[in-house]
């Protein structure tokens, strides 16, 4: 079985006007997220002066840093906005693939698109061939569990989707695919446990080895004949199944959808493990209109994983999107989810501080972040009146099993980028990203992407 032969060859294939619509349509909604997660995250000061490192390194580059008003090399712009992408946990991702793929496909395929010129029809034809790649490659590979997914099987997302912009071939692909997954670092999920803002540099690093397999292939180096086998198959992940990566391939367009169409974007900004706990105390919260002081205490039964995010007083923003106990004490507290719940005001707020001491985090192994049928958390809050609500979360909200309106996405995208961009430019943005397949130059996107 020659199963990258097969992805090789249906990335090689994907053309614009033979894609079903409601897979274009989930492209420009996908390019549209990311692009606000870009934005939004350029303006924390580690990234501000990354910016400025990338554009001293790559002064004669092309390519927009964007939410800045300077221009860098591919590979500097790609690290740099992939980082940025990823540092306030807005970032999209994926049920069946594990991990995000748009923010270890966008910044890359967008760099190199910005160096060559290239038209949005490119750049989304380059978007859903890398996307689902790197998507079934992720849904193909059990990972370890101390392995972070970010920033491992992304490489090859960049590297494909770069390869499809200069219309490589077939056997091109198949090799940089080889490339990008020896390039592929081990990252673990202590950093972002912990909150270590190195953990925000997996997809931009990972953004980086991808363009650099593209390079390489070039160059003439050459890679194994399995690559992904080898490092996931090995190193990174308890099991890879091949026919995994495969399975529907076949079917795409004809009764099968395109897992871009299959993505879920984040409506609370943090962990995604943390969003199922939170949308019940969203449905609590509005069936008895709770008040944070009126709760004695809350219990959360949740997946296996949140027994390690269930430090009640993280220390930094980063930690406290990956603790349960904060993000739902923020929700009551706040009655807020969003960026501003996890900013130094609120993690100095002494009432979430308190609230959070007072919630339980316990876990059930019948429940997992992929499931459809099965609850994926349950929560029971005590009140001080001696009454206890509880509510359940199967699928969260803004996944493709438990969809929102694309205008919902188009606010949040407004909420992040407008304060950056100022609301012209950020309207201009939703504009232009929904016409993506017009534009001529993705420059012409780019720039509005940049504060005025």
């Amino acid at each position: 079985m020659d199963y990258l032969g097969q992805l090789a060859r249906h990335a090689a294939e994907v053309r614009l006007d033979t894609l079903p619509a409601t897979t274009v349509t989930a492209a420009k909604l996908v390019l549209l997220d990311t692009l606000g997660a870009i934005v939004a995250g350029s303006r924390l000061d580690e990234n501000t002066r990354l910016a400025r490192l990338a554009g001293a390194r790559g002064r004669q580059g092309t390519a927009a840093l964007l939410g800045h008003g300077s221009r860098s090399d591919a590979f500097w712009a790609a690290l740099t906005n992939a980082t940025a992408g990823v540092a306030l946990e807005v970032d999209e991702g994926n049920r069946l693939g594990g991990g995000h793929p748009a923010i270890h496909v966008v910044p890359g395929a967008l760099a190199a698109a910005e160096e060559r010129g290239l038209d949005g029809r490119r750049l989304l034809e380059s978007l859903v061939a890398g996307y689902e790649i790197c998507s079934r490659i992720g849904g193909a590979t059990t990972v370890r569990p101390n392995v972070h997914s970010h920033g491992t099987w992304g490489a090859i997302g960049t590297a494909v989707a770069v390869a499809r912009l200069g219309d490589a071939t077939a056997s091109t692909i198949r090799e940089v695919i080889n490339l990008a997954a020896s390039m592929s670092p081990a990252n673990t999920w202590t950093p972002a446990l912990e909150g270590a803002t190195i953990r925000n540099l997996y997809p931009g690093r990972s953004a980086w080895h991808g363009l650099l397999a593209v390079e390489l292939h070039a160059c003439g180096f050459t890679g194994l004949p399995d690559a992904p086998s080898d490092v996931y198959g090995t190193i990174l992940a308890d099991a890879y199944d091949p026919e995994l990566a495969i399975s529907g391939l076949d079917a795409l367009g004809h009764g099968e959808r395109s897992r871009i169409e299959q993505n879920y974007f984040k409506l609370h900004a943090c962990c995604r493990y943390n969003h199922f706990a939170l949308d019940a105390v969203a449905t609590l919260r509005r069936s008895h209109r709770l008040a944070a002081a009126d709760v004695a205490g809350v219990d959360v039964t949740t997946i296996p994983f949140g027994a390690r995010m269930a430090d009640p007083a993280p220390a930094t923003m980063l930690a406290a999107k990956f603790s349960i106990p904060y993000a739902v004490a923020a929700a009551l507290v706040l009655g807020r989810s969003d960026t501003a719940a996890f900013e130094p005001a609120a993690l100095a707020d002494q009432r979430i501080r308190d609230l959070a001491r007072r919630i339980t985090v316990r876990t059930d192994t019948s429940m997992s972040p992929r499931s459809l049928d099965q609850p994926t958390a349950r929560v029971r809050i005590a009140l001080r009146d001696g009454r206890m609500l509880e509510a359940g979360t199967t699928v969260a909200r803004g996944d493709a099993a438990a969809p929102v309106g694309d205008e919902e996405i188009v606010d949040k995208f407004l909420a992040l980028a407008s304060p950056v961009l100022g609301d012209r430019r950020a309207r201009e943005a939703v504009a232009a990203a929904r016409a993506a397949d017009t534009l001529k130059d993705v420059r012409d996107l780019t720039a509005i992407l940049t504060p005025a």
